[in-house]
């Protein structure tokens, strides 16, 4: 039991079922699908209305930070959610090089971010895939409680522009 009265009780791959204050729900694939699909457009409305983002013709880099193995994610699950860069450069030594090049410059990318940033050198995927990681992370917060999506947006949203600014300024220095 969790502290949001919510017991797991089984999962299959078609469905997972949970208690959730006395009442029992099942989720089908579609509907997690759905969920999921609710969730991601409404971060898009959210940002779409937060005034730093409004101008911006993207939103954010993500995918586009012109740094080959570099990238800029969300993660949101049940757990919580996550803002990350991503090194996941094919080539282990390469991908650990460029890892020790971010590190090199961890107090100016750790300067937005009060209690500093995960730094996770070989962090494995569901898939199993290994990358290394530098992100920030908000616990205790579940993707299916739709009541806590704005501590989500509100979380993703501030986070990711402090991430992107402190990944342009490491990126211009190590250029």
């Amino acid at each position: 039991m969790t502290g949001f009265g919510i017991m797991k009780l089984s999962y299959t791959p078609l469905s997972i079922y949970y208690l959730t204050n006395s009442e029992k729900r099942m989720y089908s694939r579609e509907e997690l699908k759905q969920l999921k699909k609710e969730f991601w457009e409404g971060f898009g409305t959210y940002c779409s209305l937060v005034p730093a983002l409004k101008r911006r013709k993207s939103k954010f880099m993500l995918y586009n930070t012109k740094m080959k193995g570099v990238e800029l994610k969300f993660d949101a699950t049940r757990k919580g959610a996550s803002v990350i860069l991503e090194i996941n450069l094919s080539n282990a030594t390469k991908r650990l090089e460029k890892y020790e090049q971010f590190k090199l410059y961890k107090s100016t990318m750790e300067k937005q971010f009060p209690k500093g940033l995960i730094w996770d050198l070989a962090y494995i995927r569901e898939c199993g895939t290994e990358v290394s990681r530098i992100y920030t992370e908000k616990n205790d917060i579940d993707l299916h409680r739709r009541i806590q999506w704005m501590e989500f947006y509100q979380f993703m949203a501030t986070e990711m522009m402090k991430l992107e600014k402190a990944f342009k300024l490491v990126k211009e220095v190590m250029e």
